[in-house]
């Protein structure tokens, strides 16, 4: 009988250790082995593989595990790696067992983000992040006009990133302070949007993301009641087969070009 083979980022992250995104920044950088050798990226491991990461030794996939809202203040950054970042958010909660952020959020900026151990659900939200909505309060330097209001809606070309931001939900709440609801996630993409228009984000929160609102303190955190993680849970259960469907296009365009070349 064949052993059962998993490529070694998704062993790492059904061990609950990390992300895929960040297992194979991982392996990039050789912190990590299997039975004392230094694997290359894409390679496959089985149960009886000893699996170390700086060292130490990465047990199977866990049974109960943990997911956290936490309300990020500012000054905390989005790492993992505590070796680095000395505000880093790990050491800030300082959680009795290793979980890590499902994306991220600015340094200056604050409010919710998840936190967990399960790496699958990390990877299917980071994949739906581009069709589920994360709602900011934001608040700016100067007086907000309509126009403003209507540019930010509608789409910004973002030279240095080479995109164009989807269209989104804006609403004015004052004069300095407005709301918006994204379906992308392009880096540091409100502060971009807002500086396009000659606007300086001066304070920026996240007050919900898809099912899940902010609604405890600066700095502390909650688990998922059982009714959210079981909303969250339907909200993202198609993003493997929108995640497998965009592989296939991706393959069958890239087979048809190659065709194309030859005739």
């Amino acid at each position: 009988m064949e052993e059962k083979l998993t490529r070694l980022n998704k062993y790492l992250s059904e061990a609950g250790y990390c992300s895929r995104r960040e297992a194979d920044r991982l392996i990039d950088t050789g912190r990590v082995t299997i039975n004392g050798s230094v694997p290359e990226l894409g390679t496959k491991v089985t149960n009886n593989d000893v699996v170390e990461v700086d060292g130490k030794s990465i047990t199977e996939r866990k049974a109960d595990f943990v997911y956290l809202a936490f309300n990020k203040p500012v000054g905390i950054v989005c790492t993992t790696d505590t070796r680095v970042e000395k505000d880093n958010i790990i050491d800030f909660i300082k959680y009795p067992k290793r979980i890590f952020p499902i994306g991220r959020l600015d340094k200056p900026s604050e409010g919710l983000i998840f936190m967990t151990d399960d790496g699958d659900i990390v990877n299917k939200i980071l994949r739906a992040s581009n069709n589920h909505d994360k709602e900011y309060l934001v608040t700016v330097d100067k007086p907000i006009s309509q126009t403003f209001i209507k540019r930010m809606a509608g789409g910004i070309y973002l030279e240095d990133l080479d995109k164009t931001t989807k269209k989104c939900t804006v609403r004015k709440i004052d004069s300095h302070t407005f709301t918006i609801i994204l379906t992308q996630g392009l880096n540091r993409q409100i502060r971009r949007m807002c500086e396009y228009l000659t606007y300086e984000v001066t304070s920026l929160k996240r007050t919900r993301i898809m099912n899940i609102k902010l609604d405890i303190p600066s700095g502390e955190y909650r688990e998922f009641s059982e009714k959210e993680l079981k909303t969250l849970n339907v909200l993202i259960e198609d993003s493997d087969k929108h995640y497998k469907q965009t592989i296939e296009t991706k393959e069958t365009k890239k087979l048809h070009s190659i065709n194309r070349r030859k005739e």
